[in-house]
């Protein structure tokens, strides 16, 4: 019993320390070049419509309930969705910057997970637009032990989302 209790105490030792060595703070981005001008890519996240385009969260849940206000393609323009799947959830997502052709910033809440900040940045690399895009949040004790967890289900969904956006992109 007391080798057992010697083990859990070491385990549980190795995981607080993780815990402060990991830290609050998340950051995740994936790039993609898109072969079309900024202006095109642009087109298709300057608003959360165009934005919702693309993003693949939205096929999570084809019951999902969806609110847009604001003006569209400006500061301001605010997606907000609700859903019954706890993958899913409820919450709203909104601009807070955009500079043409070059970047979109949204801020987004998740009900009862927190919040994100998004920025969607572009490039033009001759012919073609490289696309950077960003997550950023705050993860709490103990719940940032999930980050690498969290790197894997970030990199699928952007993945889908960011070869979304350069199929829409580089339709002629």
């Amino acid at each position: 019993m007391k080798k057992f209790l010697k083990i859990l105490l070491a385990i549980l030792a190795v995981l607080v320390i993780a815990m402060f060595v990991i830290g609050e703070k998340y950051h995740y981005e994936k790039s993609i070049v898109i072969n079309a001008p900024a202006e095109k890519v642009y087109s298709h996240l300057n608003s959360m419509k165009a934005f919702n385009e693309w993003n693949p969260w939205m096929k999570l849940d084809p019951q999902l309930q969806s609110t847009y206000s604001g003006v569209s393609g400006q500061v301001g323009d605010k997606h907000c969705w609700k859903s019954d799947k706890k993958d899913v959830g409820n919450g709203c997502q909104e601009i807070t910057a955009l500079v043409l052709n070059q970047k979109q910033s949204t801020k987004m809440a998740f009900e009862g997970q927190g919040e994100a900040t998004s920025d969607i940045v572009l490039t033009q690399e001759g012919n073609a637009t490289k696309v950077v895009w960003t997550l950023d949040a705050e993860m709490e004790y103990p719940s940032n032990l999930m980050k690498p967890l969290m790197d894997y289900w970030m990199g699928k969904s952007y993945e889908e989302g960011l070869q979304n956006l350069k199929k829409l992109s580089e339709k002629p």
